[in-house]
């Protein structure tokens, strides 16, 4: 990273990191430091910790980001994120976190790479009670799309017709189609049809297929970047959408650790788990925990 990225990147960080780093006897009020004048970033920096303020933007649909800047990618993102996101790179460099690169796709794929970091969402229920869970749990493999199987002939007795509740076959592909997630009713339904055992495992792979599966993909810190722009200024790429991203984009700043589609036309890999989700627009604050990072201090501290 060019030196004069990596002042941005500091800059205004400084009063937050001495604040922080007072002695027992001069503690501040708060160990909770904003980084910004809205206070959507704060720095917990004892606690080896980031806070983002957000609020639900989506509940259905593809998914490319878990949180983006406000008035980029809310259309594909669950939360929406009021603040810089320069700073909440800077705020993860304070906090010893390591970033690393995006994923790359030629001359053959290799996952996004930098630390761990760990990211929980919290948020108030309906009855008023604090809610804390991993992100993973709001994010499943997408249901919301066609599912096939090979089969070289459609049986006797099984009836494919154009209903939105029925079996499809592609007569030129030799596949057995499903859209979205089939319940157990429907595969008892379909598989009376017939007892032919090519049929019956291509049913029972489009019922496995479509079923809800939590993410368990780790976020890593790849770190963004920076450009230069015609006026001369440079600008942190992350701010027009890639903030945390479930889709890998060359210009993330926190993405998953395995292949996900960016996409459209291949199908997005994600969607939000909407019945785990809140309204829209509640308020949700998301922490960001570098992984390892105790240990690896520790460790310093001990060879010094």
């Amino acid at each position: 990273m060019r030196a004069t990225s990596l002042l941005i990147l500091l800059a205004g960080l400084a009063p937050a990191l001495l604040a922080q780093d007072k002695p027992a006897t001069e503690k501040p009020a708060t160990k909770l430091v904003p980084l910004n004048e809205k206070k959507t970033i704060l720095l917990d920096k004892p606690g080896g910790r980031v806070l983002l303020k957000t609020k639900i933007c989506l509940k259905e649909g593809v998914l490319e980001m878990l949180a983006c800047p406000r008035q980029t990618k809310e259309h594909e993102s669950i939360l929406s994120f009021d603040g810089e996101a320069h700073l909440v790179h800077a705020a993860l460099l304070a906090l010893g976190a390591e970033p690393g690169g995006p994923a790359k796709f030629q001359p053959k794929y290799v996952p996004p790479q930098g630390q761990t970091i760990d990211i929980f969402i919290n948020w108030k229920d309906a009855d008023g009670q604090d809610q804390r869970v991993p992100a993973q749990r709001w994010i499943r493999h997408a249901t919301m799309r066609y599912f096939e199987f090979p089969l070289e002939k459609v049986p006797e007795g099984v009836v494919i017709e154009r209903k939105e509740d029925s079996l499809r076959y592609d007569e030129f592909n030799k596949y057995l189609i499903w859209f979205g997630t089939m319940t157990k009713t429907q595969r008892e339904k379909f598989l009376a049809m017939s007892e032919d055992k090519d049929y019956q495992k291509a049913v029972k792979s489009l019922y496995e297929q479509g079923q809800p599966r939590e993410m368990k993909a780790d976020f890593v810190f790849v770190g963004s970047k920076f450009a230069k722009l015609d006026d001369g200024t440079e600008r942190y790429l992350a701010q027009d959408g890639s903030l945390i991203c479930v889709a890998n984009f060359s210009d993330a700043m926190i993405d998953i650790n395995v292949k996900s589609s960016a996409d459209n036309a291949a199908g997005l890999t994600f969607e939000p788990w909407t019945e785990r989700l809140p309204d829209v627009e509640t308020e949700v604050t998301l922490e960001l925990i570098p992984r390892g990072l105790d240990k690896a201090n520790e460790k310093k501290e001990d060879e010094e």
